[in-house]
């Protein structure tokens, strides 16, 4: 996503996956030590198609551990105690040559991690009138088990099975395969995303939205789910923050409106002042924490502090939302954790609902009072003034935005009642079109399945009425989450 002048704010918290544990990625090639004395040069050459793999894997924010080719039960062992100590989140069994299945048990048993099996032919194909020239049938054995990594992997898949061990396979090819390397890619992505989630900590302000039993959350699931941990964090802490906020920062905090939003003339400028003391609070509440994301949700009335903190929230949440930490208001945990989740794959991940339908145009109209995604905005988001917030308590300024008109994911994170999570998937696409200027979230989305079906069919899944809206499409980055996760997922369309 391009960077605007938001992103110079504070960067008072970095990501515990970034600093003290990063994202590490296992990988070995399997062989059969039979085979280096009997065919000169196999080992070396496959030893060189292991390392181009190792070489496409390495990205920023991720290590790779590499313990070259495991060739016999013995260097299995070992192998899997390594990868243990190194602590690894994803491993890769990167099939060479054909190899005992022996030779990945072990490694898969002590690892303790999600496993994907590498099936890629160095070639797109044998060249056969060469092959059959060779006159010699030993350098012929050993070109063809040179070409040989799809033939030992229906043995790992059933010993798996037979072990219980969940897996997952990408075939294809080394090198000039798009389509292959994009799925492996992906898995890496995913990969990744639940190392986020893992170690990401989640801030629970204030209370739920009375009557909303949809959003009621099991916290003990949540973590069981995604791991991290939850702080729960009082309001009265963010108004006392309030008070120590200097008039240099409110000062400098609306400069930083004024270049990141559009504000609109009917802002006054003591709503702004207002908005920027609770935003620079905020952001000291989030270091104080280590927060990587947030809901919230307090009505205030009754304590003229609280209520003064919480109707000037959205602008800095907002800010908040843009740089990474996701924030989803009405205390909707679940929206909170599908809002991160499309944030760490890079896509945004805006709060959001469907709120009526425009029949005419066969578009489903969708947003949301409080704070949005500004970094996936159509053009600058505006700042407008709220005389009321309809259903919550006071009044102040707020943003209007559309998502960016291309490619939409919508993520719904769903409690389904049996004790399990699923994840509701729907891709889609922004449209253009008239927006309701009220000073909230909106746009105009369009689906495969029509308006029509399309609601049906995601009501019928039974969500929570919040979903995320990110750009692009990414409902296979998600599908691979879910797998890793060994949560079910669930594609509308």
């Amino acid at each position: 996503m391009p960077t605007s002048s938001h992103d110079r704010t504070a960067q008072t918290t970095s990501p515990i996956s970034a600093s003290l544990f990063p994202f590490k990625i296992g990988l070995f090639g399997i062989g059969l030590d039979t085979y280096w004395a009997q065919f000169d040069g196999l080992e070396e050459r496959l030893k060189g198609y292991l390392q181009r793999v190792e070489d496409r894997f390495w990205r920023p924010d991720v290590d790779v551990v590499n313990l070259g080719l495991v060739d016999s039960p013995e260097k299995a062992l070992a192998a899997g105690h390594r990868f243990r100590q190194a602590d690894i989140d994803l491993l890769f069994v990167y099939v060479t040559t054909y190899a005992l299945s022996a030779t990945v048990l072990p490694v898969v048993q002590r690892a303790k991690v999600p496993v994907i099996i590498l099936n890629l032919s160095p070639e797109p194909a044998i060249n056969y009138a060469w092959f059959n020239q060779l006159n010699d049938r030993t350098r012929m054995t050993g070109e063809w088990l040179a070409y040989c990594s799809a033939c030992p992997v229906p043995e790992i898949a059933n010993v798996f099975r037979r072990a219980h061990i969940p897996f997952q396979q990408v075939t294809g090819m080394l090198e000039n395969d798009p389509e292959g390397w994009r799925e492996i890619d992906d898995w890496i992505e995913a990969g990744r995303v639940v190392h986020i989630m893992a170690h990401n900590c989640l801030g629970l302000m204030g209370n739920y939205y009375s009557g909303m039993l949809d959003i009621y959350s099991d916290l003990t699931l949540q973590n069981a789910t995604f791991g991290g941990h939850m702080k729960i964090i009082e309001v009265d802490e963010l108004s006392a923050l309030r008070e120590a906020v200097s008039a240099d920062q409110i000062h400098e905090r609306t400069h930083l409106f004024a270049e990141t939003f559009d504000v609109q003339d009917d802002c006054l400028p003591e709503e702004l002042d207002r908005a920027a003391r609770t935003s620079v609070a905020l952001d000291q509440l989030v270091e104080t924490h280590g927060l990587g994301s947030l809901a919230y949700y307090h009505k205030g009335s009754g304590n003229p502090a609280n209520e003064d903190t919480m109707s000037s929230v959205i602008l800095g949440n907002s800010l908040l939302t843009a740089r990474g930490i996701p924030v989803a208001g009405e205390y909707e945990v679940k929206n909170a954790q599908a809002m991160k989740i499309m944030d760490s794959f890079g896509v945004g991940g805006s709060f959001t609902e469907y709120y009526a339908m425009d029949f005419a145009d066969d578009v489903v109209l969708m947003g949301h009072d409080g704070p949005g995604h500004i970094r996936i905005a159509e053009g600058k988001t505006k700042v407008r003034p709220l005389y009321v917030y309809h259903g919550k308590v006071g009044k102040g300024l707020s943003v209007e935005m559309s998502v960016k008109n291309g490619p939409v994911t919508l993520l719904s994170v769903v409690e389904n009642g049996n004790g399990k999570i699923s994840l509701l998937v729907a891709e889609g696409e922004s449209v253009p079109g008239p927006i309701l200027q009220i000073g909230n979230t909106n746009s105009r989305y369009r689906f495969s399945l029509g308006a029509r079906h399309f609601v049906q069919t995601w009501n019928s899944h039974g969500p929570a009425h919040h979903c995320a809206v990110g750009v692009g499409h990414i409902a296979a980055k998600l599908a691979k989450l879910g797998a890793l996760l060994n949560i079910e997922v669930i594609r509308v369309c």
